[in-house]
């Protein structure tokens, strides 16, 4: 067979190429030869160099053979803001392609079909995906991109963002994790799945799996409050009789709740049985401490609760998050006071964190946030990763260095 024979051969299947890999990946076809076309003029300018203005240049792409012809026509109508061409002249059209254009049109032809390929399978798996939003599913580290843990999900890859991972984990490449599929975010590299293992329904969806009772809806979750990483309480209640809400949760001898707390990196998790009576609710909630005086004022969601001296550590909690976790719970602002009367915490139930205790301004919050900063043992620890960083403020540097020098005091004469 002679090479034009050979050609011709080519180009003949240039449309029946385009049509099949259309029909494939359903996508118009339109929307190849365009694409085509565009990085055809794209190529052009790359091998020229700056374009006469007063022209639009364009292609003419024969759809039955793939051959391409780079025409300028002068451009009538201009844009005066953005100078883009907005008519012109193809009447008074010349044709510009250089010599040799068919080799580097034949290359970026299908560099274009390549990359609507690869875009069109990430949108068929962005799509199963977008079905699957709130679902537990075991992710594989692939590997670390900035602070960000980018995951292999099964299909496709997730991004794990600092603010969904969980305080005091170190992540390992190849390492093997349960992630709930939070949402799909619009990002600057186009859409990307996104996974959690901060999230509170993460540790519902782990319950749900872990035990029957749950997936059937003979147990009900009232609630959950979370500090990923550290502790968890939940609220739990039968909706059928003679079912046990929290026996049911914990398994016989715990092997229920362990799975859930192996899957959580032996986060703690506290299964607390739900009361309509909010001082029984409470006083569960602030377990373990006992001898608890509770005052409850329902109008104002406020809770004065006065405790015995060798109560209040138990009651606070490290860093106040037993008391924390409770007004989130619970839903009630929290006031401990000791048993003289001052005030030792005082929390909303809106606090995520510890740091949220201590009036730092948003962007300061967002910043420890990302790198993990959320308690007073973690600024301690890691006091040289913050104390110079240029996005603390410096009255925000002066709040944290105040804290770190009562918590030092204050181990110091417990030692």
């Amino acid at each position: 067979m002679s090479t034009v024979q050979n050609a011709n051969l080519v180009r003949t299947e240039f449309a029946a190429a385009i049509t099949q890999i259309a029909t494939e990946r359903k996508i118009d076809p339109e929307d190849i030869y365009e694409a085509i076309r565009q990085a055809l003029v794209s190529a052009y300018r790359k091998q020229i160099g700056d374009l006469d203005e007063s022209f639009y240049y364009y292609v003419d792409l024969d759809k039955s053979n793939g051959s391409a012809r780079i025409l300028k026509a002068p451009v009538t109508k201009m844009d005066e803001e953005t100078l883009e061409p907005l008519e012109w002249d193809e009447k008074k059209s010349e044709d510009v392609t250089p010599a040799g254009f068919g080799r580097i049109a034949a290359q970026t032809a299908k560099q274009v079909i390549l990359q609507r390929i690869r875009r069109s399978e990430k949108d068929t798996i962005i799509a199963a995906y977008r079905d699957r939003i709130g679902e537990v599913v075991t992710g594989q580290v692939l590997r670390m991109q900035g602070r960000n843990v980018i995951l292999d999900i099964g299909r496709g890859q997730a991004f794990m963002p600092p603010e969904e991972q969980m305080r005091g984990e170190f992540y390992r490449l190849n390492q093997r994790l349960a992630v709930l599929i939070k949402e799909i975010s619009e990002t600057v590299r186009g859409e990307q799945i996104i996974v959690t293992r901060a999230s509170a329904e993460l540790v519902s969806k782990l319950f749900e799996r872990e035990v029957p009772e749950v997936s059937s809806g003979a147990v009900e979750i009232v609630a959950i409050a979370r500090e990923a990483g550290v502790r968890t309480k939940l609220t739990v209640k039968s909706t059928q009789e003679g079912v046990d809400p929290v026996g049911s949760c914990v398994g016989q001898r715990g092997v229920r709740v362990q799975k859930v707390i192996e899957e959580l990196n032996n986060e703690k998790v506290d299964i607390i049985p739900y009361s309509a009576d909010a001082r029984l609710l409470l006083q569960a909630a602030l377990a373990p401490a006992e001898g608890l005086k509770i005052d409850i004022d329902d109008k104002i969601r406020l809770v004065v609760v006065t405790a015995p001296d060798d109560q209040l550590s138990l009651v606070i909690g490290r860093g106040g998050q037993n008391v924390r976790l409770a007004a989130k719970l619970t839903g009630y602002q929290i006031t401990i006071k000791s048993a003289s009367g001052e005030v030792q915490s005082s929390v909303t139930g809106k606090e995520d964190y510890e740091i949220d205790t201590f009036g730092l301004q948003a962007e300061t919050r967002e910043v420890l946030i990302q790198h993990k900063l959320t308690t007073l043992a973690d600024l301690v620890r890691f006091r040289d990763k913050w104390v110079n960083m240029n996005e603390v403020t410096e009255v925000d540097q002066k709040i944290l260095l105040t804290k770190v020098d009562e918590y030092l005091a204050e181990e110091a004469k417990r030692e």
